[in-house]
């Protein structure tokens, strides 16, 4: 591990007290009881800092992966992503494959994937149960217990690869108890400041944390900072970047990419997002050099991700997409723009500790009409503050729940309109669920 725990950190962090009032659900409780426990017996929500976590996995055999590959996914943004395109490549190979991802947009379930397939209720809360035996009295954030959950499964699972996608930053996210065999840093950008620094600078550190000495670290990100370059560097590991040691080039139809071993011409051009599948590409090269051009070629066409860019209407046209900061927001307009929309209207819903007044400046000169909406979580800002965000002269309309806002705006639409849904990965959830009628978990 890149952070060794002074026994001072651990003696402080595995003694965070633990909120008793709340009792641990009865044997074989629902996920949903299991899931409203998590939430409640940690003091915070976001708590840094490995040593609880690898106290506990390390207590129940979960940091030794030997006969698995570990890859470890860090980024501002595009992990999911490049997560997923790696999936759908070694599954196609024939490789058994689990993936730990967050945030989940309808169900918990879709946090850990086990072959294509997102964990069952039974699992998942069997998982929770031993969990819980094996903590003892140390405290465990809601996102370390889902960590532990998907390592759990996938100890059990006996896989031939797993990625793990981080939470927060890098360094100090509960993933990085484990040892990478392959490290990926997608992009590098602020969001969380508070957690990880108000410069690139110092955000490139938090990401180069999940390296190990002798491995390599694929790097998405062209825009290297010079700390990133330092940190690998200290730390000993092989770095892979985009620019010197992959490249690739695209034209109307299709693109190409070179790398230290593929040299490939004709790829179908992807939904997702193009540096992404470069990365999740030069990845492949470290962690399946063997791989078969067509399953790369059949991955790339195939692999679709849930909120990013997700088409739900034809005509008009409505598209999903969970960018919340500027970096994302950034591709996401470049995305929309490229459609050559008639009028683009936006029901945006975000979190008040967001780059929120940069988010919608990048968006308002091509904005036909807003739809600010308050989000009922705690982090959720209300649509009055998005709308304090615009220009005057901006047309926008305020609403006290999505619900309202996506009434309305079907009341408003036309034919030939483009809609996006942005802001949040619970704007989407909510929206996704007032479409399809589900109940989210």
């Amino acid at each position: 591990m890149s952070v060794e725990p002074t026994k001072k950190d651990v003696n402080e962090q595995i003694n965070v007290p633990i909120q008793t009032h709340k009792l641990a659900p009865r044997k074989n409780a629902s996920l949903t009881a299991w899931i409203d426990y998590l939430l409640a017996i940690h003091p915070s929500e976001i708590d840094m800092g490995l040593a609880r976590v690898s106290w506990v996995a390390e207590k129940m055999g979960l940091l030794d992966f030997s006969q698995t590959q570990v890859i470890t996914v860090a980024g501002t943004n595009g992990k999911g992503s490049t997560c997923a395109l790696i999936e759908a490549a070694l599954t196609l190979e024939g490789l058994s494959v689990g993936v730990y991802s967050s945030p989940h947009l309808l169900h918990y379930n879709e946090r850990v994937r086990v072959n294509g397939e997102d964990a069952k209720d039974s699992d998942l809360v069997a998982a929770f149960e031993a969990i819980e035996l094996g903590r003892g009295e140390t405290s465990l954030t809601f996102f370390e217990y889902a960590t532990l959950t998907g390592l759990y499964l996938f100890k059990a699972a006996q896989l031939d690869v797993i990625l793990l996608e981080v939470g927060l930053g890098g360094r100090l996210d509960a993933t990085n108890v484990v040892d990478a065999d392959v490290a990926v840093i997608t992009s590098i950008d602020l969001d969380h400041q508070e957690y990880l620094g108000d410069t690139r600078e110092q955000v490139a550190v938090e990401k180069a944390g999940i390296c190990r000495k002798g491995k390599p670290v694929i790097i998405g990100e062209p825009d290297r900072p010079s700390t990133l370059i330092e940190t690998v560097n200290a730390v000993g590991a092989q770095m892979c970047a985009v620019g010197p040691h992959f490249s690739y080039q695209i034209t109307q139809t299709h693109w190409t990419f070179q790398g230290q071993l593929f040299h490939l011409s004709d790829l179908p051009l992807p939904q997702l997002p193009l540096p992404n599948a470069a990365t999740a590409i030069a990845a492949l090269e470290h962690i399946c050099p063997s791989i078969s051009l067509e399953h790369i070629k059949q991955a790339i066409s195939q692999t679709r991700l849930s909120g990013r860019l997700e088409c739900v209407s034809e005509a008009p046209t409505i598209l999903l997409d969970v960018a919340h900061n500027p970096h994302a927001a950034r591709y996401l307009l470049s995305r929309l723009l490229a459609k050559n929309p008639t009028r683009l209207l936006a029901l945006c819903g975000m979190l008040k500790d967001k780059e929120i007044a940069q988010v919608l400046a990048l968006f308002t000169p091509h904005i036909a009409r807003w739809y600010c909406c308050d989000l009922a979580v705690p982090r959720g800002a209300r649509g009055a503050d998005l709308a304090a965000c615009l220009p005057q002269g901006e047309t926008v309309q305020v609403f006290e729940s999505l619900a309202l806002g996506w009434a309305q705006l079907q009341e408003e639409l036309q034919e030939d309109d483009i809609v996006i849904v942005f802001g949040s990965f619970y704007t989407v959830a909510g929206i996704k669920t007032l479409i399809k009628g589900n109940d989210s978990v």
